[in-house]
């Protein structure tokens, strides 16, 4: 992809182009080297950008928001549902504690020119989860809210309830929970 410069109006393109980020390329460079965590208001890019950090979630619908506004072709916004486990993840030992393989998790990317790009942290590495991943739908940056987390919720359920397991959805996703706090270490 050859260098696409950020001059939309929109407001988000101005506050990169205020930090000194003027293409497509380095603000991929830049949100990829922000911190990992989770953002004060989800349905709000812009904290992307003023508090310095973000999820999956947030990172790849603010570069998504960004090509929109920009008007970059190609982009899609992708939640992939994967087998989170112990060897793709770095999420300690929560798993083999609690007996379990892997968790279905929702994990937001880009698919730029349909090679997937992942920005969530300097060390993201698409391939160690590629071999797992269960499903993937593209969605828009709105998206990323409510919309996300009612798509993984009932996928987790519908997964459970076709293993015939014994744990609970309740109980697997607070297991979830503490594997995206110790990712958030």
């Amino acid at each position: 992809m050859n260098s696409i410069s950020l001059s939309s109006s929109d407001i988000l393109t101005q506050q990169l182009n205020n930090s000194g980020i003027f293409s497509w390329e380095e603000l991929l460079l830049y949100v990829k080297n922000i911190p990992y965590g989770r953002n004060a208001n989800r349905e709000d890019l812009s904290l992307v950008l003023r508090e310095n950090k973000g999820t999956c979630s947030s990172k790849h619908a603010f570069l998504k928001e960004v090509a929109n506004q920009n008007k970059i072709p190609n982009i899609k916004l992708i939640i992939g549902i994967y087998k989170m486990n112990e060897s793709n993840t770095k999420i300690g030992k929560i798993l083999s504690d609690n007996n379990i393989d892997f968790i279905p998790e929702a994990h937001c990317y880009l698919k730029i020119d349909e090679v997937r790009v992942d920005c969530t942290t300097p060390k993201s590495d698409f391939t160690k989860i590629e071999k797992d991943i269960l499903e993937e739908i593209e969605i828009e940056p709105y998206q990323v809210g409510e919309f996300k987390i009612e798509y993984h919720q009932n996928f987790i359920k519908k997964w459970l309830f076709n293993s015939n397991t014994t744990i609970t959805f309740d109980q697997l996703w607070t297991i979830r929970e503490q594997c995206i706090a110790f990712l958030s270490l």
